[in-house]
């Protein structure tokens, strides 16, 4: 049967896509049943199946015009921390999977900082997590990077599904030195100092853009991909993106709400009037860009050259080199910052940052927000982090902060937290596991920003978030901060 693309409203019998309020249900990563209903609905596809696309060929550049690079790690060296939920298999979940009982007691909420034993000797340069992800990557002041947490689908990169309570070595990697990593909900994306990029864990809807859809890949494998060499990459829960050198921008994964900024959501109405998705299963370029005006004129945006990349769980931002902001994909509770709750299907500018002196510097994703700071170092906020609050629609200062040097911002599903001048701050409401980091028997969630006392004369280089854990790299330059970072708790975690 030739497929049929759906439209807004099919004659009788047909599909009716029902929006409220332009609030369409998001697959949430902690609704157990509805993420096992799809689980369920995705087994059903042929895995293995290659692209089907006719014509779309992966890209690639002849030698002799292909850049030579050489990515420098992070200049940040320290010591890892982490406070937060560190059961792996039960993080946004009702119950661990039957598969995953016998680990069910393993892993505590931490309320506040902790060090890992096993990583006293060990210089951090960078730490990688995500906003709908349960496992963790760092890298090392060598290159070298290592992983632990969830890891039914082979996202450690281990060649194996067991779960891991503390970070290990990936072998795999260990020739290739690591400059850059991105964490999915079920999929992990790793950049080489050669600009290379390797992908392994779930690729049911082609997210490790290796030219298939097979269930998941338990060792890093180069993605498909021969051009110019790659400086940034990127994960949303179920989709991907990467940069290359000349500030091109290309995407993989599943489409279903226009996050890949392909102009489709790859709806088709499969056998017996199911809705399935046509994913693209290779790095495939973005090529629009457009401004819209408050009358819904649509005008294209030339001369993009992208500069960086932030994915939350189904929405994109970029930042490009003339300071402007970019987003698309899901438009649920305004986490796009167009006034409204459309999908937004190619990426569309973000109208507050496009004036002189007022652009962006930095642009960070949360589950379901987006964050800028801007030109002068004032931090936007745009989007929602307690979904039984008002969202905010488009990008508004964050008042609390501001006068803060944001150095570093990370956000999981709905907590925050900041490294601002010397301190670090959070916030974020209930219920939470300890990734606010404020220690035992403090508040448990915050609606304002705090200082985390628990972290006072602890320098953070780079702060970053999983769903529901946070990690910080501290600095340890002198014997003061060495001295501090000494008296905080170790975490030696029990395992099987």
């Amino acid at each position: 049967m030739p497929r049929k693309k759906v439209t807004e409203v099919s004659g009788n019998g047909g599909i009716k896509r029902k929006r409220a309020g332009g609030k369409k249900k998001e697959r949430e990563f902690s609704s157990d049943d509805e993420f096992d209903d799809f689980e369920e609905q995705e087994n059903t596809k042929k895995p293995g199946k290659p692209a089907a696309k006719s014509g779309l060929q992966p890209v690639t550049v002849p030698d002799d015009i292909k850049e030579k690079i050489k990515l420098d790690l992070p200049k940040v060296k320290g010591q890892l921390l982490i406070f937060g939920a560190t059961n792996w298999d039960l993080i946004g979940r009702k119950e661990v999977p039957k598969a995953q009982a016998a680990f069910r007691n393993l892993g505590q909420n931490l309320w506040g900082p902790h060090r890992y034993g096993c990583l006293n000797d060990v210089q951090v340069s960078s730490v990688v997590s995500g906003p709908c992800a349960a496992h963790s990557l760092l890298i090392t002041t060598e290159g070298k990077l290592w992983s632990w947490g969830r890891n039914e689908k082979g996202q450690l990169g281990h060649g194996d599904t067991k779960r891991l309570e503390a970070p290990k070595l990936i072998e795999a990697l260990a020739d290739e030195v690591v400059v850059a990593a991105a964490c999915g909900r079920n999929h992990t994306l790793a950049l080489t100092e050669g600009g290379t990029a390797y992908s392994f864990g779930e690729n049911k809807l082609g997210q490790l853009g290796q030219g298939n859809q097979t269930d998941a890949v338990l060792s890093p494998a180069p993605i498909q991909y021969n051009g110019q060499p790659l400086v940034k990459v990127a994960c949303g829960a179920e989709f991907s993106m990467v940069v290359d050198c000349k500030g091109n921008l290309y995407s993989f994964g599943c489409p279903e709400y226009g996050q890949l900024g392909h102009n489709s959501d790859g709806k088709f109405i499969a056998r017996a009037q199911r809705i399935e998705f046509d994913c693209e299963t290779i790095a495939r370029r973005v090529t629009i860009f457009i401004e819209k005006s408050k009358d819904g004129q649509v005008t294209p945006v030339p001369n993009v050259v992208v500069r960086d990349v932030a994915c939350g769980g189904n929405h994109t931002l970029i930042l490009d080199s003339q300071k402007r902001v970019f987003s698309w994909g899901f438009g649920g509770y305004g986490r796009l910052g167009h006034t409204e709750q459309k999908d937004e299907m190619v990426p569309r500018l973000v109208k507050l940052f496009d004036f002189p002196g007022r652009g962006a510097s930095q642009i960070y994703t949360g589950y379901q927000c987006s964050f800028a700071v801007n030109e002068m170092g004032g931090l936007f906020f745009w989007g929602v982090t307690n979904t039984s609050r008002e969202s905010t629609m488009y990008p508004k200062a964050v008042q609390d902060l501001c006068g803060w040097k944001v150095r570093s911002l990370a956000c999981g599903k709905s907590s925050i937290v900041i490294a601002a001048d010397d301190s670090t701050i959070s916030w974020g409401p209930s219920p939470t596991f300890g990734e606010l980091g404020y220690g035992d028997n403090k508040a448990k969630s915050s609606t304002t920003a705090q200082e985390v006392k628990s972290l006072d004369g602890v320098y953070a280089e780079q702060v970053v978030m999983g769903y529901a854990h946070s990690l910080v790299i501290a600095r340890q330059d002198t014997p003061q901060e060495q001295e501090k970072l000494k008296k905080l708790p170790e975490y030696n975690p029990r395992t099987l």
